[in-house]
């Protein structure tokens, strides 16, 4: 099965109202409960192996999965739906998810699973889904894994001479290790360095640490006690707190924070002030520029980053391409358009000389490379551009109501608030694809305007919501 058979095109996109279980970033929800049960991922093992079986190879997937104490209910359950569907299964220890799509492509294995709510606290648990090329799904291909769960019979069962088998990957991490080493420029070293990572109890608590410190860092690494309760708990991209404290206390160089599965970034100074995607996806487009690595004249972001950094990067004849929220989304368009560097706010930045997916490992080796060649500190070399006023907040609301987006009050709330903001500044406001959640975001050069914009947006639907 090539590439295009499996990810594709941003044309392939499936509207929220054709999904049930699958949202922007696989499928994801509270451990035990609907969709992030046993018998769901059994089932889904079950309809990805049908959706995965061509030709008369033996046919395997590699499945990796975080630190939650729920992916121990969840790697076996995924097991047998593939075993019983006569496909192997290669399991590994807790690895980053960038980890599992570059196993999936090295193993030649015809699909990849990550068991991972990545950000999210312990009780969450999610289930993504790489091609064989290390891509993630498309939403059409998700939406015919979903419709063969729909439709399913137990004739699509193999016999029992033909069930797969099980075996563990023990080296692993050490393939992911020097892969990731790998992408460092060769003649560079981390000596003298001194880098806090922390690692947020999650799926890179081992690789982490042992690859900055392998390529010379002096490291300090926190977030690398994993108890099954404790993913991303005051810690992580999320919680940065511990880590920039650790960095001024230790007199770091810099601080390094990945999420649960690793797949995004955030650094801060050696003041401890914190550095976002965008200033970071903004400093590597300039050093690749400067070299000739720089493929589509531009960055590939989403809706989300900031105004600032377009109005920068159009300043050096670079553009700044948006698409809808979603690290796959950015990634689609990289691949459908030439382009090599793409990302969230958030810190998924996607290196595609590098890696099919957003990989905050090395990303961060990117970043370093750029400080130990220029000679700079992180408070120098990282902040590119001046942000505009930007205000992001969220409103939880009941799925089971409907979503508040569809009533005449937040409409109407929403239309006025554009008209205020005018032609200089933004307002977006979507509904998360990943929690029952209501995200209103706006940005203009008016700090005062921002906030009452988002203030009167807000109040309007939770009001809705009441």
């Amino acid at each position: 099965m090539d590439s295009s058979d499996s990810n594709l095109s941003e044309h392939d996109q499936v509207s929220d109202k054709q999904r049930k279980l699958f949202g922007t970033d696989g499928i994801r929800g509270t451990a035990n409960t609907e969709p992030m049960t046993a018998e769901t991922a059994l089932r889904v093992g079950m309809a990805a192996a049908a959706y995965f079986t061509r030709g008369d190879h033996r046919h395997r997937v590699v499945i990796g999965k975080d630190t939650r104490l729920s992916g121990y209910m969840m790697v076996p359950a995924l097991t047998s739906g593939f075993i019983s569907m006569g496909m192997d299964v290669i399991l590994v220890d807790p690895l980053p998810t960038p980890a599992i799509a570059m196993l999936t492509r090295n193993l030649r294995a015809d699909l990849g699973i990550m068991i991972s709510a990545s950000h999210n606290p312990f009780h969450d648990n999610g289930i993504k889904l790489f091609g064989p090329d290390g891509y993630k799904l498309s939403d059409r291909v998700e939406h015919e894994i979903e419709s063969i769960m729909s439709n399913w019979s137990s004739d699509q069962l193999v016999a029992a001479d033909k069930l797969g088998r099980a075996r563990r990957l023990e080296d692993a991490g050490g393939r992911y290790i020097e892969y990731v080493k790998q992408t460092f420029p060769r003649g560079l070293r981390l000596d003298g360095l001194k880098v806090v990572v922390d690692c947020a109890h999650g799926a890179a608590y081992k690789v982490a640490p042992q690859v900055l410190w392998e390529l010379g860092a002096d490291v300090i690494a926190i977030g690398v006690e994993p108890d099954g309760f404790n993913i991303n708990k005051g810690c992580g991209s999320t919680d940065t707190d511990a880590m920039c404290t650790q960095v001024v206390t230790h007199g770091a160089d810099l601080g390094v924070a990945l999420d649960g599965d690793a797949d995004r970034l955030l650094i801060c100074d050696e003041h401890g002030h914190m550095i976002d995607g965008d200033q970071l996806m903004t400093l590597i487009a300039m050093h690749w520029h400067k070299q000739g690595l720089l493929n589509g004249n531009g960055v590939v972001a989403t809706v989300m980053s900031n105004l600032g950094m377009e109005r920068y990067l159009a300043q050096q004849d670079l553009a700044l391409i948006r698409t809808n929220v979603g690290d796959r989304y950015v990634m689609e368009h990289m691949r459908a358009h030439g382009f090599n560097l793409g990302g969230e706010q958030s810190g998924h930045i996607i290196l595609g000389d590098h890696s099919t997916t957003g990989d905050g490992l090395i990303a961060a080796l990117q970043v370093l490379s750029v400080l130990i060649g220029e000679g700079q500190k992180a408070s120098e070399a990282c902040r590119m551009f001046t942000p505009l006023p930007q205000l992001l907040r969220n409103v939880r609301y009941e799925k089971s109501a409907g979503s508040p987006l569809d009533t005449k009050s937040v409409t109407d709330a929403v239309k006025e608030a554009e008209n205020r903001l005018g032609e200089d500044g933004r307002l977006l406001i979507r509904a998360s694809g990943t929690e029952p959640l209501i995200r209103v975001m706006a940005e203009g050069d008016d700090e005062a305007l921002v906030h009452a914009v988002v203030s009167d947006v807000v109040s309007v639907i939770e009001q809705s919501t009441a």
